[in-house]
């Protein structure tokens, strides 16, 4: 038997599809992952995390990822009736509730594929020939999330497939802001060296939800007077944006913003972005989120809160388009993600929120996602130091 399909038949064999959203990664899981237990989405969350973290660890760290590598597994069925397939997002930390670049990169392969035993309501998807396009109903922890998916018509050869010539977009749910112009005064110990030589121990942020909570702040604000670019490097941002999160999430003054109206479950900041204005109509951004990964993408959830941040602010109306960058889409001049505020909505609180009130933004973000390799992953017998994956770092003492 060959090599390749003696491995490729053994036991704890994970099939995956990468593919990438301006240099974002996405691993989708295709086949290995067990079934989950739980009703709910939520639960089946709480399911992978408690009982396959390790299936987790194995698909993002070495020596079969690395540490910004990011995943989605699908759930063929949840309680949400309108949705047309489920998805977990996971990533070095463990799992995500929203994740808008893979969620463009999900829309083509969820077109692409025909195989029932990937995806049951494959047959479901609503194609439109006037446009061109495809509707996905996908289903993410956060909520609902409308897909909208360019669409080659069928041919004599080829069955309905993405046609990666048209940016993907996505609709997702309400996103709203937390708060605004919050004042975080940072003890000597969560301070970093260009705030420090700002003589400042304070430092004014946002923070928005667009699927998962995100702190917002200007590189101004954080001490970098150059903003977004040198001689200002990736590891500087890396080590202030760390001690920002930190300090937000372990004090209550500004935790206590971090609040989801209806799910507890998604009440946590996920990640804090530096933003950078680069035009009236352009901005640049740099996402550290989970543990301090690195998007490469612009982050759609990112541009949810960000837009929903904007038009709180009164800085840009409904149906009015706005262009985000990340360093690598600013970099090569393409790959970034354009942001729609689309509608204007109200979200009511639940439980110890009863009766209070959000002002809320639908949003579109559209981009581009392709392919980059289709694999099998294996786990051979007696490698114990790649079961679970690793990161690379200095022991402790």
């Amino acid at each position: 038997m060959d090599v390749f399909a003696q491995l490729s038949s053994g036991d704890a064999v994970l099939k995956i599809v990468d593919m990438h959203t301006c240099g974002e990664p996405t691993r989708i899981v295709i086949q290995g992952f067990p079934s989950l237990s739980g009703v709910s989405l939520l639960q089946k969350r709480a399911s992978a995390k408690a009982h396959h973290d390790d299936i987790r660890q194995r698909l993002m760290l070495e020596p079969r990822g690395h540490h910004d590598m990011y995943g989605a597994i699908l759930v063929s069925e949840t309680e949400e009736k309108e949705a047309d397939i489920g998805v977990l997002f996971c990533h070095n930390e463990g799992f995500s509730t929203m994740c808008g670049h893979a969620t463009i990169a999900l829309g083509r392969f969820l077109i692409d594929t025909h195989d029932l035993n990937i995806f049951p309501n494959r047959d479901r998807v609503v194609f439109d020939p006037s446009s061109r396009t495809s509707l996905l109903k996908l289903h993410a922890p956060c909520g609902l999330v409308q897909v909208s998916i360019p669409t080659l018509p069928p041919s004599q050869n080829f069955p309905l497939r993405s046609d990666p010539s048209r940016p993907v977009s996505f609709e997702s749910v309400p996103s709203f802001v937390a708060v605004r112009d919050l004042v975080v005064t940072l003890p000597i110990n969560r301070q970093w060296p260009q705030l420090i030589s700002s003589q400042r121990d304070t430092v004014r942020i946002d923070i928005a939800y667009g699927g998962a909570f995100y702190a917002l702040v200007t590189a101004q604000e954080l001490g970098f007077s150059s903003g977004l670019c040198s001689p200002s490097t990736i590891a500087q941002f890396d080590h202030a944006t760390r001690l920002l999160k930190m300090h937000v999430q372990e004090t209550s003054e500004c935790s206590a913003f971090v609040v989801h109206p209806t799910e507890p479950d998604l009440g946590f900041l996920y990640s804090v972005i530096v933003v950078d204005q680069k035009g009236p109509t352009s901005e640049l951004g740099l996402c550290f989120f989970a543990d301090q990964e690195l998007d490469r993408s612009p982050t759609g959830s990112g541009v949810c809160a960000r837009v929903a941040l904007a038009i709180a602010k009164h800085e840009r109306d409904l149906f009015e388009n706005h262009e985000y960058h990340s360093v690598v889409s600013h970099k090569a001049g393409a790959g970034s993600f354009v942001g729609t505020a689309i509608e204007r909505t109200t979200l009511q609180g639940t439980g110890r929120h009863f009766g209070r009130q959000w002002d809320a933004v639908k949003v579109r973000v559209s981009g581009n996602a392709f392919y980059t390799s289709c694999s099998t992953m294996v786990l051979e017998r007696g490698d114990s130091l790649s079961a679970s994956g690793f990161t690379l770092s200095l022991p402790e003492n």
